[in-house]
């Protein structure tokens, strides 16, 4: 199992708080320092079930410069997106949890975190 977090994030620290608490093996990756690939994050988003503007934190600063809430959201602009989640992955909405069973969670409640344990 891994989990993408940012230390400074209160989301992230439950979330691994909780996988302590189970016992659960996992790695932490500190995305902000070590940034997924975009074929890490076309990966994930499959996992997720999601497109990247559902994983996308739009009340970013750097969203709003972007102005991502203007950005198209369909197949085309799919790559646009990703690019851009690559480029500032302060936009990744967190904390990502991937499970070795194949299946994923935007751990963000206990619930989705639960999901995967």
């Amino acid at each position: 199992m891994e989990i993408w977090v940012n230390p400074a994030c209160s989301k992230c620290r439950s979330a691994v708080k909780m996988l302590d608490e189970a016992g659960s093996e996992y790695t932490i990756r500190r995305y902000l320092e070590d940034p997924p690939t975009a074929v890490e994050l076309e990966r994930v988003l499959t996992r997720l079930g999601l497109e990247p503007w559902d994983i996308t934190r739009t009340q970013e600063k750097v969203a709003k410069e972007l102005g991502l809430s203007k950005w198209p959201k369909d197949s085309a602009s799919r790559d646009r997106w990703i690019e851009a989640l690559v480029a500032d992955p302060i936009l990744i909405q967190r904390p990502i949890i991937t499970a070795d069973d194949g299946t994923a969670v935007v751990g963000r409640s206990e619930e989705a975190v639960r999901k995967v344990l």
